[in-house]
C-alpha cells in the first residue's frame, strides 16, 4: 500500500494555561519512512504522538495527503491511522482475540470479510497467536504490549503512531517487534513511534526526531544527527557515538554532566 505524505507545521499543544510543545515544524514525512521521536524523560515525546493522533487540543497544521487531521472526526481519523498507547488500560475483560475483533470494526457496522483470519495473521506476525484466546488481563506486560501494537496494526492504516512499543519487552521480541515496524514501513505505510533506546531508534529509523523542553533540537538521518554535541546538549551526558561491526551506531557514556 502507499500512503500520501504527512504534513506538520507550527503544532502547539497547552495545557491549563502552560504551553507544552511549542511550534513543532518538520519537513514531509513520506510514504516509506520510519521516523523516531527520541529525547530525554519530558522532552514533549508522548505528547507529540498524542496530539498527532487528535487525543490533545492542538493547533497549526498536520495533514496527511489532503485530509486534515485536526479537524477531522474521530471516526475519519481511525481509518487513516493506528495508535498505539503507551499502555491498555486495566479491566478489560475480553480475549485477545476479542479485543482485536473490537478494534478492527471500530466505527463500523457488520463483520468485516475474513476478520479472524486477519487478526490471526497480525498475532502471528508479533509471535503471538497461541494467546489469541487468552483474557487480556491474564497477560504480562509485555504480552499485553504486544496485543496493544496487534490493535494498532489491524486495521492496516496508513500512519501508524506508536508510543514506546518495546519499553516492556525482553530483547528477542524488541528486535521482533522493531522488525516488524520496519517491514511496515517498507510496505508504504509512515510509522511514528517513540522511543528511549536511542540504539534502537539508530538501527530501524530513517529519521530522528530529538525533543527537548518541546522543541524540536534536530531532525535528520541517525548518523548525521547523533553527535557528541547533541547528547551533551539534549541529554547532559559525556557520550561517544561508535560503529559496531555490523555497522549499527552504539552510545557509550562515560559520565554525566
Amino acid at each position: 500500500m502507499t500512503a500520501p505524505a504527512l504534513t506538520i507545521a507550527g503544532l502547539q499543544v497547552h495545557c491549563r494555561g502552560t504551553r507544552i510543545l511549542h511550534g513543532i515544524d518538520l519537513p514531509a514525512i513520506e510514504p516509506g519512512t520510519l521516523v523516531a521521536l527520541v529525547g530525554p524523560n519530558g522532552a514533549g515525546k508522548s505528547t507529540l504522538l498524542r496530539s498527532l493522533a487528535g487525543l490533545l487540543p492542538t493547533t497549526g497544521s498536520l495533514r496527511l495527503g489532503d485530509f486534515d487531521l485536526l479537524r477531522c472526526s474521530r471516526r475519519e481519523r481511525a481509518q487513516q491511522m493506528g495508535f498505539m498507547p503507551q499502555q491498555l488500560p486495566d479491566g478489560i475483560a475480553m480475549s485477545v482475540l476479542e479485543t482485536l475483533l473490537g478494534a478492527l470494526h471500530a466505527g463500523q457496522t457488520g463483520q468485516t470479510p475474513g476478520a479472524i483470519q486477519r487478526a490471526h495473521g497480525v498475532l502471528e506476525q508479533l509471535g503471538i497467536v497461541h494467546l489469541a484466546m487468552r483474557p487480556l488481563e491474564q497477560l504480562s506486560g509485555g504480552q499485553r504490549q504486544l496485543v496493544s501494537l496487534a490493535q494498532a496494526m489491524i486495521r492496516e492504516p496508513s500512519l501508524l503512531l506508536l508510543d514506546e512499543p518495546t519499553s516492556a519487552l525482553d530483547l528477542h521480541h524488541q528486535n521482533r517487534v522493531m522488525g516488524t515496524v520496519r517491514g511496515l514501513a517498507d510496505q508504504g505505510r509512515i510509522v511514528v513511534v517513540v522511543l528511549h533506546d536511542l540504539a534502537l531508534a539508530a538501527r530501524w529509523a530513517d529519521r530522528l526526531v530529538v525533543l527537548a523542553n518541546g522543541r524540536v533540537q534536530a531532525t535528520g538521518g541517525p548518523q548525521e544527527t547523533l553527535t557528541p554535541s547533541l547528547l551533551a546538549n539534549v541529554y547532559k551526558v559525556d557520550a561517544r557515538v561508535e560503529t559496531c561491526s555490523r555497522g549499527h551506531l552504539q552510545i557509550a557514556v562515560d559520565a554525566s554532566l
